[in-house]
């Protein structure tokens, strides 16, 4: 049966979209920094959640305290098994990209390559860090990189200086951070990726399975009433319904091929006043001392005591 001029006209759209616009940049950390002027929500979540969809673990590591103006190193690490291999935007196999955002409180910003000590160089070589946008220079973004060779991402940070910026004071300041390996399995425009479960559209009984353009697969649904319906699958996923099974609206037509996913995490340092510490060390002496003082004293009037026979 013939099916309504709508349906044919989105299907046509929908699939255009995924065959022919550009995946292969889409659902990596700078599409969502495109897409985002801002990337923390006000519930906490990041926008790389919203098309990573999978939850995974990420891990950071930074100092407990830093002095002002001091170059100090923030690392993300974003394990994975690297046995596994993700799919790309044509369908094909490839290893998993990595990416990561750090949100650092405000004035902390990206360390210049001038104080980078040759440590760090190192530990940062072929890793191109940018800034979120204008606006938010203390937002730093990395990806996609070869997974393989970079699970620990290492962000050398500078801290600011509360005696030029009046801005800034001493105290405890909270990062947040997220990590993701892999491609996303949804676009921000709403659309799915090929990394992704395709599912029915409708209920009813699977017709006929045809090869569309690009590797793309075309099933046919006849529902109850007699009409058809035609779900395109991209390149890549793996169908698992065959010809004459019966779906449900929603049921999957395909396996799930991601193996990525994005994970977030809160962490604080604290900017230190230095006075502080070298008062707490005068005070640390300044106690040694009097129980040094104390013990010699002791001392003495024991000697006293024991010249006069007491």
């Amino acid at each position: 049966m013939r099916r309504p001029f709508s349906l044919l006209l989105s299907s046509l759209l929908a699939l255009g979209t995924l065959l022919f616009a550009p995946q292969a940049s889409w659902a990596y950390p700078f599409w969502a920094q495109q897409n985002y002027d801002y990337p923390r929500e006000a519930t906490g979540k990041l926008a790389c959640a919203n098309c990573h969809l999978a939850k995974k673990p990420t891990h950071v590591e930074l100092p407990q305290a830093v002095f002002p103006d001091e170059v100090f190193k923030v690392e993300v690490e974003i394990p994975y098994d690297t046995s596994v291999q993700q799919l790309a935007g044509d369908g094909s196999r490839t290893g998993l990209n990595v990416g990561a955002v750090v949100m650092l409180p405000d004035g902390f910003t990206l360390a210049p390559a001038d104080r980078l000590t040759d440590e760090l160089k190192e530990e940062t070589a072929g890793v191109y860090v940018t800034t979120w946008n204008e606006e938010n220079p203390n937002i730093l973004l990395v990806g996609p990189l070869p997974g393989d060779d970079h699970q620990k991402i290492v962000f050398p940070i500078l801290s600011p200086d509360p005696a030029t910026d009046s801005n800034i004071h001493f105290g405890k300041y909270q990062l947040h951070v997220g990590g993701n390996r892999g491609r996303g399995q949804v676009y921000p425009t709403g659309e799915k990726s090929n990394n992704s479960v395709y599912t029915a559209a409708t209920a009813g009984t699977v017709q006929a399975i045809n090869a569309g353009d690009n590797g793309s697969t075309n099933v046919v649904i006849q529902t109850s009433d007699g009409n058809t319906v035609t779900d395109t699958i991209p390149a890549g996923p793996t169908l698992t319904a065959a010809v004459g099974d019966v779906v449900t609206a929603g049921a999957a037509l395909t396996n799930d091929p991601n193996v990525g996913g994005f994970g977030q995490l809160d962490a604080e340092v604290v900017l230190q006043n230095p006075n502080r510490i070298y008062g707490l060390l005068a005070f640390f002496a300044a106690v040694a001392l009097a129980q040094i003082m104390l013990v010699l004293k002791k001392k003495q009037v024991e000697k006293v005591q024991a010249a006069e026979g007491i």
